[in-house]
């Protein structure tokens, strides 16, 4: 039975949730690609849709954290992106056999050191499709669950319906600007500065039984407004 556009992405969505996905959106590639030409510059094919799923973090794990990244936030870090990874997995698979490109883009796979930065940025297309907006943090901050969400993506060519971007910002919270041990956060997401940040990550990565540049702080602060 052929199943409608419409169907193929309530089934898509109620795939990724069956599979722990607390977020669901479509981002059109289009309006993106017009103001960012280089944003799939590091990814094959041509693709017109970002399927962008997120899983929250847990918040026990993050009261873990003080001005540190912990041994159990690292551990945790790395499997909600394992987990993030077998549903874009999932569901590119599913995908595929509907006849369509797709392909999963992994939730943390660093390609560039300098700068460093992954094949998409997750964030840029989670705005896109309207699952938060980008905060002073330069995070993608989701109205109710703010940056304790962990994210991955699939490009593709079915033409799903697509989200809007959210007109939101920070406001008056500046916890994470006031939490930032690196220092980094200002006062918009323009003036962040990332070279303070991954300093500070590095640093980081040298923790006994952390192993990874990661740090946590600022997600731990930011809860959402919602």
């Amino acid at each position: 039975m052929t199943m409608t556009l419409n169907e193929q992405q309530a089934r898509l969505e109620a795939l990724a949730r069956e599979q722990g996905a607390s977020l669901f959106g479509v981002a059109d590639l289009q309006p993106l690609l017009e103001r960012e030409p280089e944003l799939l510059s590091r990814v094959p094919g041509a693709h017109t849709r970002a399927v962008v799923m997120g899983v929250r973090l847990n918040a026990c794990v993050l009261e873990s954290i003080h001005e540190a990244p912990t041994p159990l936030y690292a551990h945790h870090y790395m499997q909600v992106n394992y987990l993030l990874d077998r549903i874009a997995l999932a569901l590119a698979t599913t995908i595929e056999g509907w006849g369509h490109a797709a392909l999963p883009i992994p939730a943390s796979q660093v390609v560039s050191n300098r700068p460093l930065q992954g094949h998409v940025s997750h964030k840029t297309l989670g705005g896109a499709a309207g699952l938060g907006f980008i905060g002073r943090s330069s995070l993608l901050i989701h109205p109710q669950y703010g940056a304790q969400v962990r994210y991955a993506s699939v490009l593709t060519t079915l033409p799903l319906k697509a989200g809007q971007p959210l007109k939101q910002d920070c406001g008056s919270c500046h916890a994470c600007q006031e939490s930032c041990p690196a220092g980094a956060i200002r006062e918009s997401s323009a003036a962040y500065d990332l070279t303070a940040c991954h300093q500070t990550l590095q640093t980081f990565s040298r923790l006994p039984f952390v192993g990874h540049q990661i740090c946590g702080v600022c997600v731990k602060v930011c809860k959402g407004r919602s």
